[in-house]
């Protein structure tokens, strides 16, 4: 007999404010019991030195979490010139140390030199695996693994303050860019090192970002249903809570959506291709959000098969 899962079978993505000095998976867990939550997961880690916007997805929204880490993600950052360090953020040790002689124009500049498309080594702190590891489990033992460049964007990038040895930014870039990365880059392009010392995520895709809530507002609201009930497995005691969640088809809404109908959603929920309502044309493996046409229900995500169906993906289990 299957083990029963632990917690509500709630669904949706919390737009988390994360803290200083808090991991993300640290703050998932949080998160998930301030829900009672039986499953949750992350979009995308941010450094502990990092804070700012961490959509977490909760139940049936994990499903989709993959969609939000492969979207634009805007931050603002405080890069400090003159010092190299390991990790190119304020945790690493100073490796390099340098004069700072940086006119306004000599940083607007180099800024320019990383606008649009361009390649990117990946820092060894980083989260990228090497034989199952991340990289940042060699790199605490000093042991350096060669990366390839990899293709990001960086689609704006504006100098907000400068001042002798700081520069404030607003990044906004495409996924798989490491800021530190930049950084760094930046710094030596300018030829006298730089780190980063501070990180603030501002936006992942478009969600706004006053919806986000720090952990202790989170945790205001908890207490406040643990001061009215005890009984915790009931969903009407978490109402205050669960208004605050963002809808699951937020995740993927950058995607063209149909409509199927009652008869199909049985066998679409089965992991059968099915006809979709209207006389929309799509290409081959196009993915496309699914509702109901009778409840506009959302169903999941599937992709057009050779046949021009629509075949399921992601799909929605609710209960």
């Amino acid at each position: 007999m299957a083990k029963r899962r632990k917690g509500r079978a709630i669904n949706g993505i919390i737009l988390l404010n994360k803290g200083l000095g808090l991991s993300s998976n640290h703050a998932l867990q949080q998160v998930k019991r301030m829900f009672n939550a039986a499953k949750a997961g992350h979009t995308g880690a941010l450094d502990p030195l990092a804070t700012g916007m961490l959509p977490i997805c909760l139940g049936e929204a994990t499903k989709f979490s993959q969609f939000l880490l492969d979207t634009d993600k805007t931050y603002q950052v405080t890069a400090k010139l003159g010092v190299r360090t390991t990790t190119s953020d304020a945790a690493g040790e100073v490796v390099e140390t340098h004069p700072v002689n940086v006119s306004q124009a000599q940083l607007f500049e180099a800024c320019e030199q990383f606008k649009g498309p361009i390649k990117q080594v990946p820092s060894m702190f980083s989260a990228l695996k090497h034989q199952g590891k991340p990289l940042y489990f060699y790199a605490r033992q000093g042991i350096d693994i060669p990366r390839e460049a990899r293709d990001i964007t960086i689609f704006s990038l504006t100098i907000d303050r400068f001042e002798i040895d700081e520069v404030d930014m607003t990044v906004h870039c495409s996924k798989g860019t490491y800021i530190r990365s930049l950084v760094d880059d930046l710094g030596q392009l300018l030829g006298c090192s730089a780190y980063v010392s501070k990180l603030h995520r501002t936006q992942v895709t478009d969600y706004p970002a006053d919806k986000m809530l720090t952990i202790e507002a989170l945790q205001s609201i908890r207490d406040e249903i643990d001061n009215e009930t005890a009984d915790l497995l009931d969903n009407q005691t978490f109402t205050a809570m669960d208004q605050l969640l963002m809808p699951m088809d937020s995740a993927v809404k950058t995607l063209d959506s149909v409509e199927i109908d009652t008869v199909a959603e049985g066998f679409f929920r089965n992991g059968n291709p099915v006809n979709f309502v209207g006389t929309a044309e799509f290409s081959e493996e196009t993915l496309i959000r699914v509702y109901s046409q009778h409840s506009q229900l959302f169903l999941g995500v599937g992709f057009i098969d050779s046949d021009g169906k629509i075949a399921p993906k992601r799909s929605v289990v609710y209960g």
